[in-house]
This record gives C-alpha cells, structure tokens and sequence, in this order.
C-alpha cells in the first residue's frame, strides 16, 4: 500500500501590505525597489585635547587675591587709619542735640500784678516740597493755601504764596508766635481738608494744607497794653530785651538755656539709648516799684492834656519821696509792645528819662535852696523887682510886664519872678563868678549833670557846662532854668530831696528779683546823700506852699482839698530838637504833699502845646492835682489837719 504523507502546514508569514490597484484604464506600475547608499571608506577618528587648567585657576586666584586686598585695605582704612573720624560721623549722626529755651521771668508791680509775661505760642511753619504740583497734585496749591491761611494769621495771601514756592527747601516760616486761638483754627482747617481728601469723598488722597506745621514757642505779652511801656520796654523776634527794663534786666529775666542730647533712629529717640543734658534754668521775676494804678492815672491824665494841648509830647512822674521809689512814670504819647509794627518809632523809648529840656522856673527852687543854705538871704528878705534888669548883653524881664514889685524871697518863688532870681543868686558871691561857682556846687548836688542811678537804657545825664565856660547870659539864665538841661525823672528828684529834709536818695525802679526757687532778693539799697540841711529844706517847704496857697501865687490850680501842697510851676521857652533853635514852650509843674508831712513828689511837663494856654501853672498844675489827690488816696496818706505858715510874699517900701 502505497505510503501516505501527511499534510503540510503552511505557516503564515509576515502579512503583506496590500498594493493599490491601478486606477481604471492605467496600468499597474511596480513599485521602485529603494536604493542602497554607496558605501564609503570608513572616516579616519580625531583626537581632542583639552588646554591646561593651570593659567586659568591662577588667573582666578590673582582676581580674588585682589578683591581681597581691596577690602582688607579698606578695612584697615576703616577700622585702624579714619576710625576715629568715622566713629565721631556715626556718632554725630546718630545723636541729636537740642536746646531748650528757658522761660522768661515775669515783670510785676509792687503789688505782684503782671506787667509782662511770658505765654505758650506757636510758629507757624510749611513744608514747601509738599505745595509742589509733584507731591500735591495741584498746580496752584501755594496759591489756594495762601488763600486760606491769610485771613487766619493776617498777611497778604501773595506773601504767604511766595513763601510756599519757596525752591529746593523743606522749611518756610510764615508767621512768628502765633496764639494757641491760631494754631487751633488752622489745624480744625486742616481737617476739613483731610476729610475731603479720602478717595470715599472723591479726593485724591492728599490733603492740601498737610505741610503746614507749628513749632511751639512762647510769646512775650504785655496785659496792660500801653501801660507803662516806656518802662518795660519790649522783646525783639529772637525774644531778647531790646529796650526798658527788659533790655536793661535781660540777663536776670532770660534765665539760662540748657540742652538734651538723646540717640536717634529715623528721626525718633530711641528710648533704650537713654538722653543726658542740662536742664534749663527759667529767668527770675522782676518786681519793680511802680503801683500799676497810680501809673494808669498819670497815664491817662498827661494823656488825656497832651491831646487837648495838640502837644508833642509829655510826662508825669510820681516818687516815694522817703524811699526814692519810683511809683509811676507816665508818657504821652506811648505805644503798645503788642504790636511794635503799629507804633511811633519816636515814641517808643521812656522820654521821661531820655528828654534833656531846659526847665525853666521849676528849677528856681535849687537856685533858692543854694540862697538859704549859703545864708545868702531868708524867706523874708526884701528884694525890689522893676519891671527890666540889665544884666551882662541882655535886658531880662518877667513872664508879664508890671509895675516894680516889692516881694519878699518868699514872694520872689512865689510869683516865679526871673529878675528877683536873679537878683537873689547874685548875693552868693562877692563877684559874679564866684556866685556861679557856688550855684553850680548845688546843681550838682541836686542831680543836675548825672545820671539818676537807675542805669536805665539811653537814659540823658542832662546839660551843665562848668561855670568857667557859662556865657554871659548863662550866668543870668541858670539861676531861673534856661542855659542847663534835665530830665523829668532828674526834676522829681530835686523835688524828693527837699521833701526828704535835704537829702537826696537815688530814684529806683526794681524792689526786687524772685529766683525760680521762689526766693525773693531785695534790691540794693539806693545810694543817699545830703544836699542841703534839714532847716533849709523846711523853709524851701513852706515857700512852695506860698506858690499854691497865696493868692498871687502861680500855682492855684494843684490845690488839693485838705492837704497841705507844696509846688511850683514852670513855663520855659523850648529848643526845637530839629531846627536847634527856640521854638514853642515847655509847661511844667513840679511839687510835693502833705507839704508838712512829705510822702508824695509829683512832676508833670508838657512839651510844645500849641492850643489854649501854655503856662504851666494852667495846663500842668491840673493834672499835678489829679495825679497827687489819686496817690494819697491809694496809698492811704491821710491829710495832717496843721495849718501853712502863709509866709509873707509882699512888703511896703518905707517912704
């Protein structure tokens, strides 16, 4: 049988993509067989070397070697060659230093009233950098600023603009100690202006009046306004005494700055660094010796007659006569240290003390003084006045014409006779000259050529030539007040010292200083001296009395009810400051009271009146009455109820 082989299987290879048929009517194309790449001769292998490491890594190591020895020679620059000098930069940079002002001592009445004192103020300062159209998104922003502030610190709003423009700075001043009244309506501005500023009401976020800002200071303030002022004087801007006692006491009322030095960090202390310094020491208080209300009535009284008299100006003086205190020293016209911008630069001194004038006839009374001491004469010694006296290159009469006049001395003050004056001085010497020695001895002692003593600032010493150098008028002028000049303040003291018995004690116008531990320090007792002897002195009192009391005497109008009064008046012919040629008058009045009892010296004169009378007793010897009656009633000086001596001022020529 034949042999069957098995079937074979047919193992299935790789399926075969299937080729496209053609597309109808082409014929089919076979498929191009790939081409095999040419072979090559095998490339030939390179060898790549690598530089050597070396150059590079000193090249490295010298760069930081360098950089290396920058710093370590900048360190020891820093830390061993400027290091005290970096040290002593850093420390002025780190520390502040301030000054501490030091509070100025009040100025007081006897009383203890505040005549000047010192109050919180504020400067009011801007950052202009902020008004810039940069920082304030405004192009106008000095100018509305302005606008507002103006009428807040008074000044004109282009001033205040200008200011604000101020280029390349953080710091303008716009107005100098201003009131608490000031700084609080500006800062209540400021906030309506923070509020409109909040983008929630439509702002921008920047507050127009953000860069003005205060510093606090304290401001000099005067309560009584004119009162007294050309005693007190007033402050200049850098708060210093620039004239009256706060010039003449400046060092005791300043006081002594101190200081604090504190460290700092971004503008702030820093309070563990702690602070060291010294404490400012606050100025003493003055106490002076005026009586703030006898000033304000001889304030208002000269005041009051200067207008009316349409004068230049005038005074009133009032002393303790048995303590040479001065109780009031009036001007007219005065000035307000409020406000210096609105006062008279010629009125702005204390022309009471600072006004050299010939007296005239109030300054008889030294002349008569110089009579009886000499024993020259008495009060009733009988001098023949005619109506003319030739004397030297002149005729010289009396302020009337009249008949011959038979007057005692005491008749000769009384009735303030320029020929009986001289006539009576002529009786001090065996010669001329020699009587002008011994009449220019007494001016001395009276005062007349010195200072007071006060020291006050510009205070005049007064005119009197030596007697060798007297004219041949002078000789005959001196006695009856013209040829010589003086001071209001040099006058009352005349008065003081003949109201005192004949001596002469300086005037003073501080009792004391109050020290900031409270203490209080009497001034130092005034310097006296004895001008002439007591006796004198009386009978110079009672003539006076004779030049109110009498009824020919010139001085009727400063009677005073009750009390006895001493005066004497005085109407001299003026030298005009400007032209230096006579010109207008100068009425005064001069005394003291109880005449019997002497507590009071007034004095009072009028510079050029040029309406209604000028003579002294008339427009001068009013106010006397007024100023004195008000002092005695102040300082509670009862009258003495004794009777004047009425000394005789007449007498009849035997026939």
């Amino acid at each position: 049988m034949p042999s069957q082989e098995p079937p074979r299987r047919r193992v299935p290879g790789p399926a075969r993509p299937a080729r496209p048929r053609p597309a109808a009517g082409r014929p089919a194309q076979r498929p191009a067989q790939a081409r095999r790449p040419a072979s090559r001769p095998p490339a030939k292998a390179r060898t790549i070397r690598l530089g050597s490491p070396k150059p590079r890594l000193r090249l490295v190591s010298l760069g930081l070697t360098l950089v290396m020895l920058v710093f370590v020679v900048r360190l020891l620059q820093v830390q061993a060659v400027d290091a005290s000098a970096y040290a002593a930069k850093a420390e002025k940079h780190r520390y502040q230093e301030y000054t501490l002002s030091a509070d100025r001592g009040e100025i007081t009445d006897r009383s203890g009233v505040a005549l000047a004192a010192s109050v919180d103020a504020y400067d009011i300062t801007a950052d202009p950098k902020l008004f810039t159209p940069e920082d304030s998104k405004i192009r106008d922003a000095p100018e509305q600023a302005a606008a507002l502030l103006a009428p807040i610190l008074g000044k004109e709003p282009a001033d205040l603009a200008k200011k604000l423009r101020t280029p390349k700075s953080r710091y303008t001043l716009l107005a100098r100690k201003q009131t608490p009244q000031v700084w609080n309506q500006i800062k209540d501005l400021k906030k309506v202006y923070e509020q409109k500023a909040k983008p929630a009401n439509g702002g921008n976020g920047i507050n127009l009046l953000g860069g003005i800002l205060s510093e606090p200071v304290t401001k000099r303030v005067y309560p009584n306004r004119e009162l007294a002022a050309g005693i007190l004087g007033y402050v200049n801007a850098e708060g210093r005494g620039a004239g009256g006692v706060e010039s003449m006491l400046d060092t005791d009322l300043a006081g002594k700055d101190g200081k604090i030095r504190f460290a700092q960090s971004g503008g702030r202390m820093v309070p563990t660094a702690g602070s060291q310094g010294t404490p400012a020491v606050p100025g003493s208080d003055i106490e002076l010796t005026i009586d703030r209300d006898i000033q304000w009535a001889a304030q208002q009284a000269i005041t009051d007659q200067v207008r009316k008299s349409k004068a230049d100006r005038g005074y009133v003086v009032v002393q303790d006569t048995r303590t040479g205190e001065v109780l009031a020293m009036a001007n007219a016209p005065g000035f307000d240290p409020n406000d210096l911008s609105q006062a008279n630069a010629t009125a702005m001194g204390n022309a009471a003390l600072q006004d050299a004038y010939e007296p005239g006839s109030t300054s008889k009374v030294m002349s008569m003084a110089a009579v009886l001491e000499e024993g020259a004469a008495t009060p009733g010694t009988r001098v023949t006045v005619p109506n003319r006296l030739h004397r030297g290159d002149r005729l010289f009469s009396d302020d009337i014409d009249h008949i011959t006049w038979y007057l005692t001395l005491n008749g000769v003050l009384a009735r303030s006779s320029n020929i009986g004056t001289i006539l009576a001085t002529g009786q001090l010497g065996k010669t001329q000259p020699e009587a002008n020695r011994v009449l220019y001895s007494y001016l001395r002692k009276f005062g007349v050529g010195s200072p007071t003593g006060l020291d006050f600032p510009g205070e005049t010493p007064g005119i009197l030539a030596k007697p060798q150098d007297w004219s041949t008028s002078q000789q005959y002028t001196i006695p009856f007040g013209q040829g010589l000049s003086l001071s209001a303040m040099q006058a009352t003291s005349v008065y003081q010292t003949i109201a005192n018995g004949g001596v002469r004690i300086e005037p003073t116008l501080v009792r004391g200083t109050k020290g900031p531990d409270g203490r209080f320090t009497p001034a130092p007792a005034p310097k006296e001296s004895r001008v002439v002897s007591e006796k004198t002195a009386k009978t110079l009192g009672q003539m006076l009395e004779s030049v109110v009391d009498d009824e020919e005497g010139t001085g009727n109008k400063a009677a005073i009810p009750g009390y006895r009064v001493a005066g004497k008046t005085g109407t001299a012919n003026r030298v005009d400051p400007e032209l230096g040629v006579y010109k207008g008058y100068t009425a005064s009045f001069a005394g003291f009271a109880p005449a019997d009892e002497p507590r009071i010296a007034v004095y009072c004169a009028i510079q050029n009146p040029t309406k209604g009378s000028y003579f002294g007793g008339q427009i001068c010897g009013p106010i006397y009455k007024k100023v004195m009656e008000f002092a005695l009633k102040t300082l509670h000086v009862a009258p003495t109820g004794s009777e004047p001596a009425r000394l005789p001022t007449t007498f009849k020529p035997t026939p």
